[in-house]
């Protein structure tokens, strides 16, 4: 593995740990603050850290009117429309079921990448889709417990889908944009974006922060900084450096993460079974690497700025 390679794939190990860890932190403080609530909450903060990286790299791009609309579609749908939707699916349902859901994301990114980012079918990249969302369904099957009060029914996983279809919109807006934008930019823009766009659960973030205790809210904190701030960091660097399809289908050992981290947090033992999904998701994600192509850093700017904790 090339050097450049080596920093892609560090980078996209740093954004699965991150959000598999975002699945179990919502699941324990989202009560305290509400959907909407956490949301903002977790946007202000990452969106700070990000403009603070952004003004001591001094990586400025003038961005174009196009890169301005694609950045607000990704903040719109990625950042915000996401982070709602699957806050309120985590009300429904457990961590690991919701993650298998979510996971549906990356088959939705690796064919609309085909299609819209003409990146092609490779058959390694199918064979593994299918092998690790197989992984994904038998981890969901085997964590499909009540959620935190016990609620079911098809909102929590409607809720999941609508944030796996908003992360794939996400993704192909944000795409183009890397080709020439700092990575550390446009994911600062899109956070900011996102922050805007739920201001308007503003009165419920203030009034859950007045009542949440300290580790509640620092969770709250954690989650702006590192499955935010850090994780879409590393996420952009990572996608301006190879094909969207190729870093989805990397994702799939999300909800692997979410069953062993949920075991000491949250007290959810993991089956047999989804120790037996997780291997199939691993499987998949070496299936999809192998023979792919890693796409050349953008030329028309001196490189993207790595997001903070990004390998450089």
């Amino acid at each position: 593995m090339t050097g450049s390679g080596t920093r892609v794939a560090l980078a996209a190990g740093v954004t699965v740990v991150a959000w598999a860890s975002a699945f179990v932190a919502i699941r324990a403080v989202g009560p305290a603050f509400g959907a909407g609530g956490l949301a903002l909450g977790r946007l202000l903060v990452g969106g700070l850290a990000l403009t603070l990286a952004v003004l001591l790299s001094r990586s400025w791009v003038r961005p174009t009117g196009r890169e301005w609309l694609l950045m607000t579609l990704c903040g719109v749908s990625w950042f915000a429309v996401y982070n709602v939707a699957l806050n309120a699916a985590e009300e429904r349902l457990d961590a690991g079921t919701a993650a298998m859901l979510v996971n549906v994301g990356p088959i939705l990114i690796a064919l609309s990448a085909g299609v819209v980012l003409r990146e092609g079918f490779p058959r390694p990249l199918l064979a593994g889709a299918g092998i690790g969302f197989a992984g994904a369904v038998l981890i969901g099957f085997a964590t499909s417990g009540g959620g935190p009060d016990g609620a079911r029914g098809p909102a929590g996983a409607l809720l999941c889908l609508l944030a796996a279809a908003t992360w794939t919109v996400g993704v192909l807006t944000q795409k183009p944009v890397l080709r020439r934008l700092p990575a550390l930019q446009v994911t600062q823009v899109s956070c900011l974006v996102g922050a805007v766009a739920t201001l308007p659960w503003a009165p419920d973030l203030l009034t859950a922060t007045g009542a949440a205790s300290w580790p509640e809210i620092a969770g709250m904190v954690y989650l702006g900084l590192v499955p935010t701030a850090l994780a879409f960091g590393t996420w952009a660097y990572a996608l301006s450096r190879t094909d969207a399809g190729r870093l989805g289908v990397t994702t799939y050992l999300v909800p692997t993460l979410v069953v062993l981290l949920a075991w000491p947090v949250l007290g959810e033992l993991p089956p047999p079974l989804a120790l037996l999904g997780g291997a199939l998701a691993l499987a998949g994600v070496a299936l999809s690497r192998r023979g792919g192509r890693t796409a050349p850093a953008p030329a028309a700017v001196a490189g993207p700025a790595p997001g903070p904790g990004t390998p450089s």
